[in-house]
């Protein structure tokens, strides 16, 4: 399996399948097993969802897999993770398995890390951008989050919990649900966990989305579930993040920068993300600006 060397010298392993057009997918391609897995089934999560989006595009394009979040809880980046060093990693990752072309598709805060991919290299073929916006981005809102978060950080690893599986409560925010009482969730993750997620915040203020998008210039696609609106409290930054209502306020704005703009009716953060709401978005559309078919 080739390995990747990152930012700051540690190794990331990729999982290469398929042929044809390069799709790089931060995805965790090993399946969840056991009681972990029947967690992630509870909040609405498919526990082999990197594995099944691996699946549903290895068989047209040459799918590149690599557990880029997993990675970071694993070695954390407290004070390296920037867009700058972001953009690094998935070059070096491209670079690891000779992709001189390749298109991205992340989701939440991986979607905005291929964003800022986008305006650091011209290698993209194409873009995919999952539950974050391309314009109007909420990143005061993410720094306020993440901010709080890092406040009720351990500064040790703490025990395993079983009510914010990785999936759905993620090192930069926390994503809906069903009804959950945010006041009552735990943080178990570390200090640098979390402080790596406020740096990359803390980078990102005075980005001007709006005025970046003309240095864009691949075939793009977004898109979130129209119900993709967390309010948190207090304890949380008292902020809402808000990634369904650039795509449903500005669509017509969107679509003459050059996006291709999908809302999934109904669907929450969570929901938006899972393989069998993904695939008949981005598959086809890959097909279409990768192979013309």
């Amino acid at each position: 399996m080739p390995e990747a060397t990152l930012h700051d010298g540690s190794t990331i392993e990729v999982e290469v399948r398929g042929a044809g057009p390069t799709v790089l997918l931060p995805v965790d391609p090993r399946p969840t097993e056991g009681p972990a897995a029947d967690e992630l089934r509870r909040w609405g999560v498919d526990p082999a969802l990197g594995r099944n989006l691996v699946d549903g595009l290895a068989d047209t394009f040459r799918v590149v897999a690599f557990d880029y979040e997993g990675h970071l809880k694993a070695i954390p980046k407290p004070d390296t993770l920037t867009p700058d060093t972001i953009a690094a990693d998935l070059l070096a990752i491209a670079d690891a398995v000779g992709a001189r072309q390749f298109a991205y598709y992340g989701y939440s805060w991986l979607a905005l890390s291929g964003l800022h991919l986008a305006l650091r290299t011209d290698r993209l073929s194409a873009l995919v951008m999952g539950g974050f916006p391309p314009i109007d981005g909420p990143y005061a809102e993410m720094l306020a989050v993440t901010t709080a978060t890092h406040a009720l950080a351990s500064p040790t690893p703490a025990d395993p919990v079983v009510n914010q599986p990785d999936a759905v409560a993620t090192d930069d925010t926390w994503t809906g649900a069903g009804d959950v009482d945010w006041s009552t969730v735990q943080v178990s993750l570390t200090e640098a966990q979390t402080r790596q997620f406020m740096t990359l915040y803390l980078a990102l203020r005075g980005f001007d989305d709006q005025a970046a998008q003309e240095r864009i210039t691949c075939p793009r696609l977004c898109f979130a579930g129209s119900a993709d609106q967390i309010p948190y409290g207090e304890r949380w930054g008292g902020v809402t993040v808000d990634m369904a209502g650039p795509l449903v306020n500005r669509r017509a704005e969107l679509e003459a920068l050059g996006w291709r703009v999908r809302v999934l009716d109904g669907l929450d953060h969570t929901a938006a993300m899972q393989p069998a709401n993904v695939l008949p978005v981005i598959r086809p559309w890959l097909a279409e600006v990768l192979t013309g078919h």
